[in-house]
């Protein structure tokens, strides 16, 4: 059968063409605002997978992000796929099946570390606290006492379902009090503030591009200590996940050896993370993290004004992310519809217990600035109004 004659059962849309996006402003949970010059990065040439240049790149990715982890482990680079990618691989390379994890759980990211220790045949020891509660080190250091078994630490350090920040600075102290290895989710945490993981102590960190570092979604930076890596290659049993395996993932991500090819890596997403870092970089840690708590500040006196009141208390609120509680008689998705629609601003609704009773607003990244506050407080007052 000729080209010609190939009979094509599927017609077209009767309108084929670009997608017309709109432009919003992101104030929810995530994907934050992306800066300017992370999307003009991502427009480039795209480089194959093991081209000279894009290695040279992806070493400079591994520099830029033990800054921003604050860490000089040599197992630190980006999964191919977002903060879920990162959980799942921090997870699948250090638990064994019949090992047990002491899981913190204060939110939904909790819970989900929950399901990935079991579906790795690990053992969790859930340690609960309610939603918009942080975790209490001294409870988890009395369970590590009770329970001499317990292998790992999990916990998530910046809570996205809640706008938590856990004590990660204690709970890591009581985990190496009792010898456990720690696993730390700082997806919604690294670049907002303070992640300081060889001070701490960590074994294993991963976080999202979508967050505090202004980049699109669809990378997870991870990080293995040096007793992490150690400890994945004495495993008894391979690594749950082939494409997640640190063994083989290393072979592409290690500049000390002849790369080895693992998989066709997102090129322009890291394109973009690395301009990320680099503006990262140019600002300054702690000047990203002082930026993000004075505009917390702002937007809480703004949301006050308002009569609006915080889920989370004080000490415990992480100023990237505002969980507040939605007013009686207000309905929530009509007013998340409004804003979206009207103002083509972006903001999130509550999770799980929390569905229909709070409203999550981001400041994060690029998207923490004095315009945005601004902004979303004068349309949030009109749907108020309304």
């Amino acid at each position: 059968m000729s080209l010609e004659q190939a009979n094509l059962k599927v017609a077209l849309p009767s309108s084929v063409g670009p997608f017309p996006i709109p432009l919003r402003t992101l104030m929810g949970p995530g994907p934050s605002d992306v800066h300017p010059r992370v999307l003009l990065a991502m427009a480039k040439p795209t480089l194959g997978h093991l081209d000279p240049e894009f290695i040279l790149m992806m070493e400079e990715i591994k520099k830029l992000l033990c800054y921003a982890f604050q860490t000089n482990n040599k197992a630190t680079f980006a999964v191919s796929g977002p903060g879920t990618a990162g959980m799942e691989m921090a997870i699948v390379n250090l638990v064994e099946p019949g090992e047990k994890v002491l899981v913190g759980v204060n939110g939904i990211f909790g819970k989900r570390m929950v399901e990935n220790v079991e579906r790795c045949g690990g053992v969790a020891v859930i340690y609960e606290e309610p939603m918009g509660q942080p975790l209490n080190p001294e409870k988890v250091e009395g369970l590590l006492k009770s329970q001499s078994d317990v292998r790992y630490v999990a916990f998530v350090h910046a809570e996205t379902s809640t706008g938590v920040e856990n004590p990660a600075q204690a709970l890591c102290s009581g985990a190496h009090q009792y010898k456990k290895m720690i696993i730390m989710d700082t997806v919604t945490g690294l670049g907002g503030v303070p992640v300081l993981i060889d001070e701490w102590g960590v074994d294993v960190a991963y976080s999202g591009t979508q967050k505090c570092l202004g980049a699109p979604p669809g990378l997870s930076p991870i990080t293995f200590s040096e007793r992490a890596v150690a400890h994945i290659k004495a495993r008894k049993t391979k690594v749950q996940s082939w494409f997640l395996d640190l063994n083989l993932l290393m072979g592409y991500w290690d500049g000390a050896q002849a790369r080895t090819y693992h998989h066709t890596a997102p090129i322009n997403a890291c394109y973009g993370l690395h301009e990320s870092l680099v503006l990262l970089a140019e600002e300054g840690l702690q000047k990203s993290w002082a930026r993000h708590k004075t505009n917390a500040k702002t937007l809480e006196g703004e949301l006050t004004k308002l009569g609006l009141k915080y889920l989370v208390q004080e000490p415990y609120r992480l100023p990237q992310l505002h969980s507040i509680h939605i007013p009686s008689g207000v309905e929530d998705a009509k007013v998340r519809k409004s804003l979206l629609t009207d103002w083509n601003l972006e903001i999130g609704g509550g999770l799980g217990s929390l569905a229909g009773k709070i409203w999550r607003l981001g400041l994060m990244g690029h998207g923490s600035n004095a315009k945005n506050i601004a902004y979303c407080t004068h349309a949030l007052q009109s749907c108020l109004l309304k």
